[in-house]
C-alpha cells in the first residue's frame, strides 16, 4: 500500500469508525458489535504506524491520550458563560415568570432540562474539525482541556459543518463509572472520590490525558456560544438542530407553555432523580423564544431569561462534639461546630457554620446537642436547629470569650454588627489569613502558594506580610520540608509572575474592606494608577457608578492609613506594578464617541483584527457588545460571510458598518 492508498484507506476507516462511535455513545444504538469496531480501529493503528505523518487530531486512534502536559494555558471566552439565578421553591419560580413575563407582551413558552451535576465545558469546532475545549472557570477565562476532553468518546472530532461553531455543555461522570474509579482507588489504597462531580472535574484538570480516557467520562450540550449559520428562532429547535449536527444532548428536556407545566416538570423529576445513571442537583428552565431572551436581557452575574431551580438540600442527624473558633481576615471571630463525621449530598462532613453568638442563642444549640445539618446551596454544611427533645442533660451552652483565641487581645463588637472581632493589627490568625487571600485566585493567583504554604512559611517565620513574599529567596525555600527543587522554582517563577498582575488583583489581594473583585476592577479602571487612587477622596469615590458609601468611606480610611501608605511604597520598591492593565475608559467626548451607549452586534470574519479584540475596543468607548441582533441593537459591524445577523439587521433598519468603516470609527 503505498502513501496515497493509505491515506485514502485511512480516510474510509475514520468516517466509518466515527460513524459507529456515534451511534454507540450519542444515539445508544449501536449497529456493528463491538468486535467489529475494535477489528477497525486495529487496521487503522497498523496504516497509521506505518505513515505516521497521515495522523490526524480527528482521528479515533487519538482518544487514548497523548504525553503528559506541563499545565493548562487560559483560554479567553469570546462570550462569557455566565452563571444562572437560583430559584428554590415554588414561590421562586413563579417570581421568575413573573418577572420574564413584564419584560416582555409576548406569550411565554419555557424549556425545562434536567441540570447536570459536572463540569461546564465549551467546545470549538473549526473547518469541521474538534480544534479547543476549554473550561468554564471563571466566565471569563477558562483553561484549555482540550486533550482531555478529546478523550470522551461522545464529543465528536468531526462535524458536518465548515463554519466555525462554539457548544457548551456540561461533562460527567455516570454512576457507573464512579463507582468502578472508586473500587479500582479503594484496591490501590488510594483516596475515594467524595461523588461524580468531583471526579470528573478532578478527571479533566489531569495534565495526563491518558489517565482522563481511563476515566469513561460523558458529555451532554445544551448550547451555543457562536455560530453564525444559527437561525432558529428557538432554544427548543436549537438542542434539535444540536442533535443534528451529531453533539449528544439530553434528551429528557421538555417544552412547557405554562410555568404550571414547569412544576410539573420539576416534582417528576425531584422523584425520578435517584433513577438516572447520572447525578443531577436541579433543574434548569430558559424563555424557549431567542429573541424574548435578547429583550429581557442579562444581569450583572446572571441572564434574566433562566433560572436554576435547587433541589431541597438533604438533611441529617449527627452529634456536636465541641464549637471551635477561628480568626478571619478583618478579625471577626467565627464559631465552628465539630460534628461527628455523617454523609451529607454525597461527602463526609465533620465541622458546619454556625456563623455567630447571635445565632447560636436563638437557635438554643449547646454543645454535646444532637443536631440537624444541611448543605446550603448544596455546597456549605451549616446547622439547621438542635434536637432538644432527644437532651440527656449533659448538654453544655455556648458561650463567645472575651479575649481573642489567637492573640489574646479584647474582642469588641463594632456598632451595627453582631460579629465580634479581634482589631488587634499584628494578630498572627489575621495577618496568616491576609495572606491567603493576597495570593488566591481572584486576587494575585500565585500558584503553588496555597493555605497550608502560607502557614508553613508563617510558621516558620519566612513571611509576616504580603511584601515578604516578594523577598523570598531559593535557598531558604529549600530547606523547608516537602520543597523540592522543582517546587521551590515553580513557586518563585510564579511569585516573578504575580509582579506583572494589573492593579485590580493587586487591590482585590490587599483586602480592603467591602471591596471585592469587581469593585477592585471598577476602581482600577476609574483611577488607572495606585496613586491616583490612593489620593481620590470620598466625593470622587462616590460618584462613581457602582461605588456605594460605606465602599467610599472604606477606600479613604484605608490609604489614609500611615501603615498602608508604607507598605504599597515597599511594594513599589519591590517592583510590583502598580497600573492597570485592562482596556481604558474613553477619553473624548461623548458626542464625538459613535460608540457611548450603544449596544453593537459583531458578525463575520474580520481581517484586521480578532473578534475579542474589537470587542474590547467598543467596551472601552462605553460600547455594549451583544450576540444576537434585536431592535434594541443600535450597530451592526459585519466581515465577510456575515450571515442571518446581517439579514436581520437589514430587516430591522438597524445601521451597518463593514470592517473599514468601523475601523474609521475607531480612529476618529
Amino acid at each position: 500500500m503505498d502513501k496515497a492508498q493509505a491515506q485514502e484507506k485511512i480516510e474510509s476507516l475514520k468516517a466509518l469508525l466515527n460513524q459507529y462511535a456515534h451511534e454507540y455513545y450519542v444515539l445508544d444504538h449501536p449497529s456493528v458489535p463491538d468486535s467489529e469496531y475494535d477489528q477497525k480501529l486495529e487496521e487503522l493503528k497498523k496504516i497509521e504506524n506505518q505513515y505516521p505523518e497521515l495522523i490526524t487530531n480527528d482521528s479515533p486512534t487519538q482518544r487514548i491520550g497523548g504525553e503528559p502536559l506541563e499545565g493548562f494555558r487560559k483560554i479567553q471566552h469570546s462570550i462569557p458563560m455566565l452563571s444562572l439565578g437560583n430559584a428554590f421553591n415554588e414561590q421562586d419560580l413563579r417570581d421568575f415568570a413573573r418577572r420574564a413575563s413584564q419584560g416582555t407582551n409576548k406569550d411565554l413558552a419555557f424549556v425545562c432540562e434536567l441540570k447536570i451535576d459536572g463540569l461546564a465545558i465549551t467546545l470549538t469546532y473549526e473547518n469541521g474539525k474538534f480544534v479547543r475545549g476549554a473550561t468554564r472557570g471563571d466566565g471569563t477565562t477558562g483553561e484549555d482541556i482540550t486533550s482531555n476532553l478529546r478523550t470522551i468518546k461522545s464529543i465528536p472530532l468531526s462535524i458536518q459543518e465548515t463554519r466555525k461553531i462554539e457548544v457548551r455543555g456540561e461533562a460527567y461522570m455516570p454512576h457507573k463509572s464512579f463507582l468502578a474509579l472508586n473500587k479500582q482507588r479503594e484496591e490501590n489504597r488510594e483516596e475515594l472520590f467524595a461523588n461524580p462531580r468531583n471526579a470528573a472535574a478532578g478527571s479533566l484538570r489531569q495534565l495526563d490525558p491518558r489517565i482522563a480516557a481511563s476515566r469513561n467520562l460523558d458529555v451532554f450540550l445544551y448550547g451555543i456560544g457562536e455560530w453564525e449559520a444559527d437561525t432558529v428562532p428557538t432554544h427548543s429547535e436549537r438542542l434539535t438542530q444540536l442533535k443534528k449536527l451529531g453533539f449528544r444532548t439530553n434528551p429528557e428536556w421538555k417544552k412547557c407553555n405554562s410555568i404550571e407545566e414547569v412544576l410539573e416538570y420539576v416534582e417528576y423529576w425531584t422523584k425520578e432523580r435517584p433513577n438516572l445513571p447520572y447525578e443531577i442537583d436541579g433543574i434548569v428552565i430558559k424563555i424557549d423564544d431567542l429573541q424574548t431572551q435578547e429583550e429581557l436581557g442579562f444581569t450583572v452575574k446572571s441572564p434574566r431569561w433562566a433560572i436554576a431551580y435547587k433541589f431541597p438540600a438533604e438533611e441529617v442527624v449527627t452529634k456536636l462534639k465541641d464549637i471551635e473558633l477561628s480568626v478571619g481576615r478583618t478579625g471577626v471571630v467565627t464559631p465552628t461546630a465539630i460534628l461527628e463525621p455523617v454523609k451529607v449530598a454525597g461527602t463526609t462532613v465533620q465541622r458546619a457554620s454556625l456563623h455567630n453568638e447571635d445565632l447560636i442563642r436563638a437557635k438554643d444549640i449547646r454543645i454535646g446537642d444532637m443536631v440537624v445539618i444541611k448543605k446550603a446551596g448544596d455546597i456549605i454544611p451549616e446547622v439547621v436547629r438542635s434536637l432538644t427533645e432527644q437532651r440527656s442533660g449533659s448538654e453544655e451552652p455556648f458561650h463567645m470569650p472575651e479575649e481573642c483565641p489567637a492573640c489574646g487581645s479584647e474582642l469588641v463588637r463594632l456598632e451595627e454588627e453582631v460579629a465580634l472581632r479581634c482589631i488587634n493589627p499584628n494578630c498572627p490568625a489575621q495577618l496568616q489569613e491576609g495572606l491567603i487571600h493576597f495570593v488566591s485566585r481572584n486576587a494575585m493567583n500565585i500558584e503553588g502558594l496555597g493555605e497550608k504554604v502560607i502557614n508553613q512559611l508563617f510558621s516558620e517565620g519566612l513571611i509576616h506580610t504580603i511584601a515578604d513574599i516578594y523577598r523570598l529567596e531559593r535557598d531558604e525555600l529549600l530547606k523547608l520540608e516537602r520543597m523540592g527543587e522543582k517546587s521551590v522554582d515553580n513557586l518563585l517563577s510564579a511569585i516573578e509572575s504575580s509582579r506583572e498582575n494589573s492593579l485590580e488583583r493587586l487591590l482585590f489581594g490587599l483586602g480592603i474592606r467591602f471591596i471585592g473583585a469587581k469593585a477592585a476592577k471598577t476602581l482600577a479602571t476609574e483611577f488607572e494608577t495606585m496613586d491616583k487612587l490612593q489620593k481620590a477622596t470620598y466625593e470622587e469615590l462616590i460618584a462613581i457608578d457602582e461605588i456605594g458609601d460605606k465602599m467610599a468611606d472604606s477606600v479613604v480610611q484605608y490609604f489614609a492609613e500611615d501603615k498602608v501608605t508604607d507598605l504599597i511604597k515597599e511594594l513599589k520598591e519591590l517592583q510590583l506594578n502598580m497600573e492597570y492593565k485592562g482596556p481604558k475608559r474613553a477619553t473624548v467626548a461623548v458626542d464625538s464617541n459613535p460608540f457611548a451607549g450603544k449596544t453593537v452586534v459583531l458578525t463575520g470574519k474580520m481581517e484586521k483584527m480578532s473578534r475579542p479584540e474589537a470587542k474590547e475596543k467598543i467596551e472601552s468607548l462605553g460600547g455594549k457588545v451583544t450576540g444576537s441582533v434585536s431592535k434594541k441593537t443600535d450597530i451592526v459591524i459585519a466581515g465577510e460571510d456575515a450571515g442571518s445577523k446581517y439579514d436581520k439587521a437589514v430587516e430591522l433598519g438597524i445601521t451597518i458598518w463593514n470592517e473599514e468603516e468601523f475601523i474609521k470609527m475607531l480612529e476618529g
